[in-house]
């Protein structure tokens, strides 16, 4: 799989290389490119926004920049999903995130501030998706969201049973993950549920669902 990311901050996606899920998978199942937009500008001294018309606080990144930089890495048409991260979008949930795994290529388009010029999502994206119901300064981290989710799914990220019974996958019926608990097996008085420690598999297994949907109906 390919992801581009086309960014003002490029360097702000420098530690997710570094940790997993991303980094198990860069260079086999996950070539990442990063674009910094002002590399592809027309305009003179690296200018990438403007103040918005009507007037109001912030600045709005510009189409023709957005424009730009598309045109320089894919020429024409690429044939390729591309993502503007933006409050307006498609809310992020598990199923998108497994849709979009499936793809071959992706591109995310991120912006800063009051982010972009409304013909960025209507004539250069094909789809817009948010990661949430609240204001970020830009679309870096919902980005990183991203980007995360995904890699998280591609062969090699995690153990196969590290993602066969988590929240929202089809084993637990969509719903949220059953408790996990670890050693100490009490401690300050606040003991682990005794059927974790009774070594019957099948009892355990009939727990965890248990737990998983009385968590999900809440």
């Amino acid at each position: 799989m390919q992801i581009d990311v086309f960014t003002l901050v490029p360097h702000a996606f420098a530690w997710m290389t570094e940790q997993r899920p991303l980094a198990a998978v860069l260079g086999g199942e996950l070539e990442l490119r990063l674009f910094n937009y002002r590399e592809f500008t027309p305009l003179r001294a690296g200018q990438v926004d403007d103040e918005p018309y009507g007037g109001g606080a912030g600045m709005v990144l510009r189409v023709d920049v957005v424009d730009a930089a598309l045109a320089a890495v894919y020429g024409g048409a690429s044939g390729r999903r591309v993502i503007a991260l933006s409050p307006q979008g498609r809310p992020l949930d598990q199923p998108l995130v497994e849709e979009l795994a499936a793809e071959e290529r992706l591109t995310l388009l991120s912006a800063r501030f009051e982010g972009f010029d409304e013909r960025v999502v209507e004539q250069l994206a094909t789809e817009s998706v948010s990661i949430g119901p609240y204001v970020l300064s830009g679309g870096e981290l919902p980005a990183m969201v991203l980007l995360d989710a995904i890699a998280r799914r591609l062969p090699g990220a995690l153990r196969d049973e590290s993602v066969a019974y988590e929240t929202f996958s089809p084993e637990l019926e969509r719903g949220i993950e059953y408790p996990h608990y670890t050693r100490p097996a009490e401690y300050r008085g606040w003991r682990v549920p005794d059927v974790l420690l009774s070594g019957d598999h099948a009892r355990v297994d009939a727990w965890r669902r248990e737990r998983s949907r009385e968590r999900s109906l809440h």
